[in-house]
């Protein structure tokens, strides 16, 4: 009988064969709804009929990304895209940092798991609640509106009816609802820092907030990084799902984005390929940014995903 020799892949399935057995669903999984569908990725350089399928519809190359690039709508698209992502990268991304470093302050128990569990449940609200909500606070006569007609002075309208209060909007909801659970990863960060750092910079006589500013997070740093490397990947694959509950035709100035602007092409208008096409594009430009940021993270702060 041939022996097997040490360090080969042959010894190790030798030895973890049970491991190895229990990874073929997992495989199987991704092969068949994550691989596989990725055929059809074929319609992005075709006019797709579905009456005559992927092997029968008509070659077109690179018409759909020209059509995409050229048309009236791009820099529309693209600009509401990264502006929607942006304002969620600079001002809802930091938030979570703080609230979690606040979070961390409080001593009291009750007091801080009453506030963990109040900011985590909006994020378990129904996205089509949410959205409901927001609509109706946001109508001619809602609670915001009446709030900013009468402490900013604004004129009485339907806010969701004005493209220029679109982002703000958005923005807020983001916030509102994904705050808390948002911070869960950092808090978990926090309650690993040594609290012998802490010990030692308070007898050197660092306060509270040097502590923070100088044990906490420098050793939640790469945790941050991390995050900001994923977030920065999807700069441009914004989830559509609750942009398309709040936005309507007087407001795809500045609420329509590339995941909206595929959803009415390939469904409404039924271009598939031109829809395929944009998508195609849409992820090969995120792909690109997530390699990007890990390397500049990589090379600035000395830590990257891999």
């Amino acid at each position: 009988m041939k022996k097997v020799k040490k360090g080969t892949w042959s010894h190790d399935f030798k030895i973890n064969r049970s491991l190895y057995f229990l990874t073929i669903p997992i495989v199987l999984y991704f092969l068949i709804f994550n691989y596989a569908p990725m055929f059809g990725l074929v319609i992005a350089f075709q006019n797709f009929k579905p009456t005559r399928g992927i092997l029968g519809s008509t070659f077109v190359g690179f018409q759909n990304f020209i059509d995409f690039f050229t048309g009236p709508n791009f820099g529309m698209i693209l600009r509401n895209t990264v502006v929607i992502n942006a304002l969620g990268l600079v001002i809802g991304f930091p938030l979570t940092i703080a609230f979690a470093l606040l979070l961390n302050e409080i001593y009291k128990k009750w007091f801080k798991k009453t506030v963990q569990t109040v900011s985590y449940l909006p994020y378990f609200v129904s996205m089509v609640v949410m959205c409901g909500l927001v609509i109706e606070f946001c109508a001619t006569n809602g609670v915001i509106t009446n709030v900013l007609v009468n402490v900013f002075h604004i004129s009485r309208e339907n806010l969701l009816q004005n493209p220029k209060y679109f982002w703000g909007i958005n923005l807020f909801t983001d916030i509102w609802q994904g705050l808390g659970y948002g911070s869960i990863i950092f808090i978990s960060a926090i309650t690993s820092v040594s609290s012998e750092l802490h010990e030692a910079a308070a007898i050197d006589g660092a306060g509270r907030w040097k502590r923070c500013i100088h044990v906490t997070i420098p050793s939640i740093m790469p945790t941050i990084v991390t995050m900001l490397v994923l977030k920065c990947g999807t700069m441009l694959s914004l989830g559509g799902d609750k942009i398309l509950l709040l936005y309507n035709p007087s407001t795809y100035e500045t609420a329509d984005i590339i995941a909206t602007h595929v959803q009415r092409m390939g469904i409404e208008k039924m271009q598939y390929g031109y829809s395929a096409a944009v998508g195609l594009f849409n992820s090969v430009v995120g792909t690109a940014l997530l390699l990007l940021s890990n390397y500049a993270s990589k090379k600035l702060a000395d830590t990257s995903i891999v």
